[in-house]
């Protein structure tokens, strides 16, 4: 603990004391039912109270009933909700932490239920994605806003919530709509001048703070730079938070727009911490105590922004959706241990935004519950054997020996974590290393579980350790379709894959003077592909990117999805859809293109990012040596279909599920 004295002081707002300066911003768990809090959500937010954290402000919670954000979030918009508030805020008070709800109004952001009237807006301006432009809110609607604002927060002060949070950020929904001006188009009172765009969310302040009385905290989220041509900057806020302010009592700093997410959800590049001064600049200026936020990971990191006087609390959301104890394992000296958040983007924001499904995460594979499975043990001597020590396979090895089976890991390379140790050598994807170092970290904790690396498994080599159960883990190598003059070029080394390209990079091949100009095509607009062009663009590339498919990038998340967009239109990256590959010569590729015109794309680095496929080189012999004995084998990760990393770590943890099938554990505790 006295290694970050700062991080765990507490801190006094108001009336109500802080234990710790670790902040849990709103992040939409999709959970709820219906809006009102259910079993998961109170374990999901009682899971990060208990593993330590100060501070907790829920997802976006609606004031009224019209318009839903997303159809798992929560509401407030009556006293119906008041007992399951009642419940949720118990649950986080027994482990000391803080909690508030972020109070929000979602209009043209709602999500398009059936019966949803047509989304109001400041003005006639919405979404990017909007099929079809809102209206704009009338003066009478607003007056009915701001007095369900105020009913709403005094619900959650009857529920006992320790402050409210008003979500004015991101432009998302009405508040941020209304400040910024490119969502703002109004000639009225509420539009034009800072002062008039301020407006309606003052008047929301004040009838919050009419209700809940002089002593109960007010946090305000606002997007400190909107990070888009004629959106708001950091001096334009400064300018307008004037007219907020007084009621204010925290300032929850966050930044960008839905065009901007990369920055409003950090991308996987922006370093730990990146955003922090402008936490700085709204201190400096209101002497308030302010939440930074920004890809925050590192305790290191949050106890200097802390130090430095940039933030008075440390805002860590996907770091506590990857680690419920983060918290603890740092006041203990575990930080070996901690599972970092790898900004992958794809569990939390891409299952929530994306495709509407509650929240997950790459590498916390029980995020609502967290690992709660620890407290069983099997009932009787378990002898597992994991070939392949990748992600998944070492997800399935220390889960397994954590409930008291003995393990035996067979890795034919001389270090752990397969794909994702491989990838993560390209400068942006060095985050995924923390995974890796987390497993072989918790795997070295356990005298049960033993890794064998530089050795090939075999079936007698299998058979040397008695399996009860064999998890194969073996992992995806790069497709290669049978079209002519691929798989000969790939073989003389004139195009490349994934693999070769990160060798290269390792070998010192592609220093940025070797890429100023060059002609770069990569045929594959998935991941794999993007991962190319992301290294190759900003080094001077002139870089092209072909998919079968209508749109590059078309499966990403969200936030990958405009990270790209930027980094293709700030690079001039061409973009071939609806192309198929047809030959590939020595410099060339040869591509049908969507009118059916054939067209060579001449190359100097020519890339093969065609996807990936399982890779089983003993499976078949696993599987014919054990037909007919008790030993149970279970293939897990790519080597049951190419995919995320996020399915190989869900099934890994599912090893739990083949030990109760196969009567080795019961699993009650876990329901």
């Amino acid at each position: 603990m006295n290694t970050y004295p700062k991080l765990f002081s507490p801190i006094k707002i108001g009336e109500t004391t802080v234990k710790n300066r670790v902040f849990m911003p709103p992040i939409s768990t999709n959970l709820a039912d219906k809006g009102y809090v259910t079993d998961a959500l109170v374990e999901h937010y009682a899971a990060r109270a208990k593993g330590g954290v100060g501070l907790i402000v829920t997802e976006v919670t609606t004031v009224e009933p019209t318009y839903v954000y997303l159809p798992g979030d929560m509401s407030i918009c009556d006293d119906s909700y008041i007992p399951g508030w009642e419940k949720l805020t118990a649950a986080v008070h027994k482990y000391g932490a803080k909690i508030l709800p972020q109070l929000f109004h979602p209009a043209y952001m709602a999500f398009p239920i059936p019966g949803t009237p047509r989304l109001i807006a400041p003005s006639f301006v919405g979404p990017y994605y909007a099929k079809e432009a809102p209206r704009p809110v009338t003066v009478e609607e607003l007056q009915v806003i701001i007095r369900q604002f105020g009913e709403a927060a005094l619900r959650v002060k009857k529920a006992g919530a320790d402050g409210v949070e008003i979500h004015a950020a991101h432009a998302h929904g009405l508040l941020g709509g209304f400040l910024s001006p490119l969502y703002n188009k109004r000639t009225d009172e509420f539009g034009g001048s800072a002062e008039n765009r301020t407006r309606f969310a003052h008047m929301i302040l004040e009838a919050v703070r009419k209700q809940v009385g002089p002593h109960f905290p007010i946090f305000l989220r606002i997007s400190a730079d909107e990070l888009m041509e004629g959106g708001n900057t950091l001096e334009d806020t400064l300018a307008y938070l004037e007219y907020l302010e007084k009621e204010v009592d925290v300032f929850d700093v966050s930044c960008g727009l839905n065009g901007s997410i990369q920055y409003q959800i950090d991308a996987n590049y922006l370093p730990d911490g990146w955003r922090s001064y402008m936490a700085r600049a709204v201190k400096e200026k209101f002497g308030k105590p302010c939440i930074a936020v920004g890809n925050i990971r590192h305790p290191q990191i949050a106890e200097e922004i802390l130090a430095k006087g940039d933030a008075d609390f440390i805002g860590m959301g996907r770091g506590l959706i990857a680690e419920p104890n983060w918290v603890k394992k740092v006041e203990n000296g575990e930080e070996d241990i901690l599972r970092k958040c790898i900004s992958c983007n794809v569990g939390c924001a891409g299952n929530r935004i994306g495709v509407n499904r509650p929240i997950r995460c790459t590498v916390n594979p029980a995020v609502p519950e967290g690992d709660v499975y620890k407290a069983l043990k099997v009932n009787k001597n378990c002898n597992v054997v994991v070939v392949g020590a990748g992600t998944a396979g070492m997800e399935a090895a220390c889960t397994a020996a954590e409930v008291g089976c003995n393990v035996f890991v067979l890795e034919k390379n001389d270090h752990i974590g397969g794909l994702s140790t491989f990838i993560s050598d390209l400068p942006s994807k060095t985050r995924m290393k923390d995974f890796p170092k987390y497993l072989e970290a918790r795997a070295a904790r356990l005298k049960n579980l033993y890794v064998f690396l530089n050795t090939e498994a075999t079936v007698d080599k299998i058979k040397q350790f008695k399996p009860d159960i064999v998890v194969n883990a073996t992992g995806s190598v790069p497709l290669v379709p049978p079209i002519k003059g691929l798989k000969e070029n790939i073989e003389a080394g004139n195009v490349d894959t994934i693999f070769g390209m990160i060798n290269n990079v390792n070998a010192g091949k592609y220093p940025e003077e070797a890429c100023q100009g060059k002609k770069v095509v990569v045929v594959g607009g998935g991941s794999v592909g993007l991962d190319v062009i992301e290294y190759f663009a900003p080094r001077g590339a002139e870089c092209t990117i072909i998919d079968m498919l209508p749109q590059i990038g078309m499966l990403a998340d969200p936030i990958t999805k405009c990270s790209m967009r930027e980094t293709h239109d700030k690079y001039g990256v061409k973009e071939y859809v609806n192309t198929a590959l047809q030959e590939v010569k020595e410099n060339a590729f040869t591509v049908k293109l969507p009118d059916g015109t054939i067209q060579d794309l001449e190359f100097d680095y020519g890339f093969n990012c065609l996807g990936m496929r399982s890779n089983n080189p003993v499976l078949p012999e696993i599987q014919e040596a054990f037909a007919d004995t008790n030993t149970y084998v279970y293939t897990i990760g790519d080597s049951v279909r190419a995919r995320r990393i996020m399915e190989g770590t869900m099934e890994g943890r599912a090893i739990l599920n083949v030990l109760e099938s196969q009567g080795y554990l019961h699993l009650e505790p876990l329901e």
